[in-house]
């Protein structure tokens, strides 16, 4: 419709406009941008129950859960920023892999190799899950954009040292982040009825492994649900 002869219609001005604006936005969204849904902080239980041989097949375990097709397929989809922590003591915890955005399965290939070379951290030392727990909630001022924040707690013992778990778990359920654990079982269910009770948060869940050669197949099924955002 026009107005007058070589005149367009209002209409069509605002839709120039918009379409302006349109071409604008885009400039500075980069194409297939995601967000991140999931911000997931990986704990290492490397106290003094945790030998050579168990400490490796943790981190191999960790490594190949990592270049798992499925689990690489949700950590791009998602954009997940993944970090590793090793603990052990009441002052033994480390960032062994700091934060890194998974865009592309390249950044995963990158994080399995970093899991997989990844030197332990702390020998002969007590076991404080609470410090690790209040040193993880604060990683997650570096990675504020992300939707959800969990800690993935593992370990085969319990506390010989350090704060009170349950107070931590506490101030990370106040803090809305979720704790979910892998319980490292020699016999009985003693390590993961702890877990349940005093480790993690009301929306987490604990994956039992009978000795550390179930942990490579525990870690995986325990990622990949994390990141697909189930719970309980």
């Amino acid at each position: 419709m026009w107005l007058a002869k070589g005149t367009p219609c209002a209409h069509d001005g605002v839709m120039n406009l918009i379409k302006i604006a349109l071409t604008t936005l885009f400039t500075f969204i980069p194409f297939g941008s995601l967000a991140c849904e999931t911000a997931l902080v990986l704990t290492i239980d490397v106290s003094n129950s945790i030998d050579v041989g168990e400490y490796r097949l943790q981190t191999d375990g960790l490594a190949d859960a990592l270049r798992d097709p499925e689990i690489v397929e949700t950590m791009v989809r998602s954009e997940a920023a993944i970090t590793v922590v090793q603990w052990s003591g009441r002052d033994r915890q480390e960032v062994s892999i700091p934060w890194i955005r998974i865009r592309t399965a390249l950044d995963a290939d990158i994080l399995a190799r970093q899991a997989r070379l990844m030197e332990r951290a702390f020998v002969l030392s007590d076991t404080a899950p609470a410090e690790a727990i209040y040193f993880s909630l604060d990683l997650f001022d570096q990675v504020p954009d992300c939707e959800r924040k969990v800690i993935d707690v593992s370990g085969d013992g319990t506390p010989n040292s350090g704060s009170d778990v349950r107070t931590a778990r506490n101030a990370a359920e106040r803090a809305g982040v979720t704790i979910n654990g892998i319980a490292i079982e020699s016999m009985g269910l003693a390590i993961s009825n702890f877990y349940r009770g005093a480790v993690i948060t009301r929306n987490g869940f604990v994956i039992t492994a009978r000795t550390h050669r179930e942990y490579p197949a525990a870690i995986r099924a325990k990622i990949l649900r994390e990141l697909s955002k189930i719970v309980g």
